[in-house]
């Protein structure tokens, strides 16, 4: 007997996770908000230090000010130098998910590249009262701010450690330690503020140094327990970060220093604007720059999310360009600029709705004292609330162009945008037109529209040619 065997039609089964864009927008999210959120606690341990300064007196607190500005412009370029970690990383595990010896040659760079940098700025740091004096603030408050710095001027180091490590974990998708610690941190920063500096359980009041060396230890704990995590837990630990550490990859470390110098530079020039914004505020006079103070802290906590939403995209575009996925690519970018697009349209309009409300957190708008203040800072807040979406494009649009290796021309659009065009316009409305405040106000919210249309306009034209061709 013949049996027939009955042919078989094979379908094609689809795979468990097939790529789409409501896919890719939780990836960014889970990615992003963890980013947000260690960003914010990073910079809460400044705030922390600051606000416990005013226990000590008006005069402490302008100190503490001074000092911490200092301290934050040294700590940026080193947060814009040692974020060419993550693009790094993730290119290499896009390229194969199995990689080791890249992640970890790219993370030994990482925190050589970080005490290399240390020792400048320590240097400078080290000088803090007469570089102030030299800018011409008061001598007795420069004296105090230079006690606090040279406290607080030895966490650059743990701190951009930690920003490293950090950025490997980003890379891995697996945050939830970092923000763990981040967030423990800002307690224990509290908390040893309050032992330290005004010398509570047993401990001797050591004023403003107490504040600066708080800081200090919160920041080498943040290093040392993800140094641990790191090295023990599950998907991090066969990385062996730690291994032949005093080998030098010098190919690896040339490479990291040529994406991350120009991070860094761009990451400055937007700062050193701002800054420059409140020593021009200050020749306005008092109210204004008060008014400032309050419209830009608030500018400030929710820039921390479309940062963190463009670190997520450096992640995922540079994981889509290790892979040569150039729909991967271009899904993760566009759909991370669509998230911080909309989560910077909702902030608007709650500084326009709202803008009293916020003003209340830091002053009571009922003094009539405060009035002209109050007035100052909800016009402020008005184009603040304008260059919301701008502010989160251009941050987003260099995180995804960041995750292509694209880092020199956004540092030009940098320059040209935030101190070429921004800052001399503001100059320019607030003094000769006679503008004050609302000039340069206007001027730093017309640099970052020109940067954000510059930074998606590099983006449109890498995508009009491949994403992934060589960078002209």
């Amino acid at each position: 007997m013949i049996t027939h065997t009955p042919m078989v039609t094979m379908i094609p089964v689809p795979t468990a996770n097939p790529p789409s864009w409501p896919r890719e927008l939780r990836a960014i999210a889970a990615l992003s908000w963890p980013l947000a959120l260690t960003n914010l606690a990073q910079i809460a341990m400044g705030t922390t230090d600051v606000m416990m300064m005013g226990w000590l007196g008006p005069d402490t607190l302008a100190a503490g000010a001074l000092g911490a500005n200092l301290y934050f412009i040294a700590f940026v370029f080193g947060l814009g130098l040692l974020n060419a970690a993550s693009p790094m990383i993730a290119r290499d595990l896009g390229r194969d998910p199995n990689a080791v010896a890249g992640v970890r040659a790219t993370v030994r760079s990482g925190l050589w590249s970080a005490a290399a940098v240390a020792l400048p700025f320590w240097l400078m740091l080290w000088w803090s009262e007469k570089l102030l004096v030299a800018m011409g603030q008061d001598a007795a408050l420069a004296a105090t701010a230079g006690i606090y710095v040279h406290a607080l001027q030895w966490a650059l180091l743990p701190a951009w450690g930690y920003l490293v490590l950090r950025s490997f974990a980003a890379a891995l998708e697996r945050l939830a330690w970092t923000l763990v610690i981040g967030l423990a941190a800002v307690a224990f920063n509290a908390a040893a503020n309050w032992c330290l500096m005004l010398g509570h359980c047993g401990c001797e009041p050591l004023g403003i140094a107490g504040s600066g060396l708080a800081t200090l230890l919160s920041s080498t704990l943040m290093f040392l327990a993800l140094g641990c995590v790191v090295c023990v837990a599950g998907p991090f630990k066969r990385y062996r970060l730690f291994a032949d550490f005093f080998h030098f990859d010098w190919a690896r470390l040339r490479e990291f220093w040529r994406l991350g110098l120009p991070m860094a530079a761009t990451v400055s020039f937007e700062v050193t604007m701002f800054n420059a914004a409140v020593f021009l505020m200050g020749l306005i006079g008092t109210a204004s720059l008060a008014a400032h103070s309050i419209a830009i802290q608030l500018a400030s906590l929710t820039f921390m999310v479309p940062l963190g939403i463009g670190q997520a995209a450096s992640v995922r575009v540079g994981r889509a360009h290790g892979a040569q996925d150039r729909e991967g690519a271009r899904r993760a970018g566009w759909t991370a600029f669509g998230l911080a697009v909309a989560f910077m349209a909702v902030m608007s309009l709650v500084m326009i709705m709202a803008p009293r409300l916020l003003i209340s957190a830091f002053l009571d708008t009922a003094d009539p004292g405060n009035t002209r203040v109050v007035e100052l800072a909800t016009s402020f807040l008005m184009l603040a609330a304008l260059f919301q979406i701008a502010d989160g494009a251009q941050v987003v649009g260099a995180g995804m162009l960041r995750g292509l290796h694209d880092t020199r021309t956004p540092m030009i659009f940098a320059l040209i945008g935030y101190w070429g065009i921004g800052l001399p316009l503001g100059v320019l409305l607030a003094f000769p037109i006679e503008l004050g405040g609302i000039g340069i106000w206007i001027g730093l919210a017309a640099g970052l529209a020109i940067v954000a249309v510059l930074m998606i306009r590099r983006w449109l034209y890498r995508e009009a040619s491949g994403l992934f061709s060589p960078l002209p």
